[in-house]
């Protein structure tokens, strides 16, 4: 036998976990020593080097001598899978190892662990077709870009949910539940993104349709692995039953083993709704979050006021009732050229002053003095060259333009924008907001600016700007897309079109003048505090429920 020191494994999207994570895990999929774990039948699909197949195996063996059971009649108890041949040795001497501290013969040990562990792409590959209790690990992380173009092809050809430019561990998830006994779990330590990403909807839909979520632990700032990784990673448990009730947990980077222990005893008592212990706070929802449609995440006190305005109030872009319309500006494709702050580079027609990131750095609009090169006529068309020497003239002026993707596939139009101004955008007044930000910063433009792709902005056909601009500036604003946003590392938030599209509004109409008056004037101050104080009056809601201001503050109202 070799050594399990003398292997090394190949990292091929393996993040080894640590060993109070993988503990809890098992523990939440109900894989305990104390239960009849032979009657039971567990999955690894990735297994690397044996991280969860390791403690499932030691409580395999203790489960099966309280019960009495002959550890050498436990060929059907698991199925663990990995694509490299170098993990599949290192995880059944792991095995081995295991089986013959326990007492089991050296043949039989080896017998048990070849039956266990086995060679074979877990997406691709035929697996052994029975049906899992219990299915366990931490799939891998690998970018459809980092696959070569067959294999990717391959994935999402057999797997319907491995769509847009995701990681692989989305097909995991698929073919883990489709393999579920009626009741069984999945239980992951993976990456979060798909839940509040486009190419986790088909993933999301499927889960909402058939499953129940049963667990979503956020653990971003937690040291859940053996090396540090920019994983953003989550517990999550899946059933395969009717949704249920679903616990939510928000963690910090000291929750650790104690906490987690404690917590896996909260949720398994049912007693009460609501806990909290170091570094983690938890809630029991009486529910989860239906179809397709981004999934929040937060404290639980957040989840319930995200899940009350969901139910209660429109989204801001509501182009049909009020008119309202979120969007992203324009993209050039070649900013070095299109945009300028010499005015004179083209006829004055072409030349449109253009709204950047930094205008919006006092809170007020201060423009820079910068200008898009405009190409395109009102109607949508792009304008002659002939009929614009100066324009035609910087332009090839900058042969660059023609070796674009975009040129080359039409020369005919070479000097185009990826994207068109759309006519009549620029005159508006508009709420801008940066994408890249701690912190909501919506600013009114008045105006006469047309804005760049750095920027994202609202326009409305019913809504003061002002008032509707408290409304975005206040931490009611900052929640929904903390909730549902990506978060960088640092804590800077994506204030993208898709997470600004979710942020409920009240009715223009139904706010009470005094309260319109309040979130204007908050607006104009930059008083976060009393944006969203007065807010909460023009959503109905108490603040002090929902942790978003400081009660010295609403002590001095």
């Amino acid at each position: 036998m070799v050594l399990l020191e003398q292997i090394v494994p190949v990292n091929y999207g393996e993040i080894f976990t640590r060993s109070w994570v993988v503990e809890t895990l098992l523990d939440l999929v109900g894989y305990r020593a104390d239960a009849d774990l032979v009657s039971l039948r567990l999955l690894e699909p990735s297994c690397g080097s044996g991280a969860f197949l390791g403690p499932a195996v030691e409580r395999l063996v203790a489960s099966a001598r309280e019960h009495g059971r002959r550890l050498e009649e436990l060929d059907d108890a698991i199925r663990a899978y990995d694509l490299q041949e170098q993990h599949v040795i290192v995880s059944r001497q792991m095995c081995e190892q295991i089986l013959e501290a326990a007492g089991v013969d050296s043949a039989d040990a080896v017998r048990l662990s070849s039956s266990w562990v086995r060679h074979a792409d877990f997406l691709l590959d035929e697996v052994d077709a029975r049906a899992a209790d219990v299915v366990v690990g931490n799939p891998p992380y690998i970018r459809y870009d980092d696959l070569s173009a067959d294999t990717a092809a391959a994935y999402r050809a057999s797997w319907t949910t491995m769509r847009g430019r995701g990681d692989i561990y989305v097909g995991f998830f698929e073919r883990s539940l489709a393999m579920l006994t009626p009741g069984g779990k999945v239980g992951f330590i993976c990456a979060d993104r798909w839940m509040r990403n486009q190419y986790g909807a088909e993933l999301r839909r499927l889960v909402a349709a058939r499953y129940s979520v049963d667990h979503v632990w956020s653990m971003h700032d937690v040291d859940a692995f053996e090396a540090e990784v920019s994983a953003y990673p989550a517990i999550t448990v899946i059933s395969n039953r009717p949704q249920g009730k679903a616990i939510a947990a928000d963690t910090t980077s000291v929750f650790g083993p104690q906490a987690a222990a404690a917590l896996v005893t909260w949720a398994t008592a049912e007693a009460n709704d609501e806990f909290s212990a170091d570094g983690v706070s938890a809630h029991r929802l009486p529910h989860w979050f239906e179809g397709s449609e981004l999934w929040p995440t937060g404290s639980p006190a957040r989840l319930s006021l995200i899940e009350l305005l969901n139910e209660r109030f429109p989204p801001l872009h509501d182009p049909d009732a009020t008119q309202t319309r979120v969007s992203i500006g324009i993209a050039t494709g070649a900013d070095k050229v299109y945009v300028t702050k010499d005015s004179s580079v083209a006829e004055s027609d072409r030349m449109m002053p253009l709204a950047m990131r930094r205008d919006l750095m006092s809170g007020t609009f201060d423009w820079q003095g910068n200008y898009l090169v405009n190409p395109w006529h009102d109607d949508g068309s792009l304008v002659s060259l002939a009929d614009y020497p100066r324009l035609a003239a910087y332009l090839e002026g900058h042969p660059a333009l023609r070796k674009r993707h975009i040129a080359m596939r039409s020369p005919a139009t070479w000097y185009r924008t990826i994207d068109k101004a759309y006519p009549g955008l620029a005159d508006r007044p508009k709420l801008l907001l940066q994408d890249m930000k701690a912190t909501i910063h919506p600013v009114l433009e008045p105006g006469g600016y047309y804005p760049h792709h750095n920027l994202y902005y609202v326009v409305s056909d019913t809504w003061d700007m002002e008032v509707l601009g408290g409304i975005l500036l206040s931490r009611i604003a900052q929640a929904f897309i903390e909730a549902y946003c990506v978060r960088m590392r640092g804590g800077t938030l994506r204030f993208q079109a898709q997470y600004l599209k979710r942020i409920r509004v009240p009715r223009q109409e139904d706010l009470a003048g005094p309260v319109a008056e309040s979130l204007r004037a908050a607006f104009r101050a930059r008083d976060v505090d009393a944006a969203t104080l007065a807010a909460g009056k023009a959503y109905g809601i108490d603040v002090r429920d929902y942790e978003l201001v400081d009660r010295e503050i609403l002590n001095a109202e």
